[in-house]
């Protein structure tokens, strides 16, 4: 994946990771390696992507108390994503939701 560059973050991504799947695909399909890129610093910039009001609401109040953040994010032709971001901001992973 590029290296990731992000203007005026709002989340603390810690070690950035991804599933076997989501990684095999990236090395695969570059297209999917960019939307990956994309995805991560919109969910760092604090845009939750393919979310209900429910759950964003969810994130709002998570950023502010220091629970785990998730984010979905969806492109023509490629799969859904899931990006999650630990509570304690260590770790964030990148995974098809049928891995959670």
């Amino acid at each position: 994946m590029a290296a990731l560059l992000v203007i005026n973050p709002i989340v603390p991504l810690g070690q950035v990771v991804a599933t076997r799947g989501v990684h095999t695909l990236a090395g695969e399909k570059p297209e999917f390696a960019e939307f990956m890129r994309r995805s991560l610093n919109r969910h760092a910039r604090g845009d939750w992507g393919n979310l209900d009001e429910g759950d964003r609401k969810e994130n709002e109040l998570s950023l502010k108390q220091g629970f785990r953040l998730l984010s979905a994010y969806e492109a023509d032709d490629l799969p859904k994503i899931w990006i999650i971001t630990e509570a304690d901001r260590s770790a964030t992973t990148i995974l098809f939701p049928e891995e959670y």
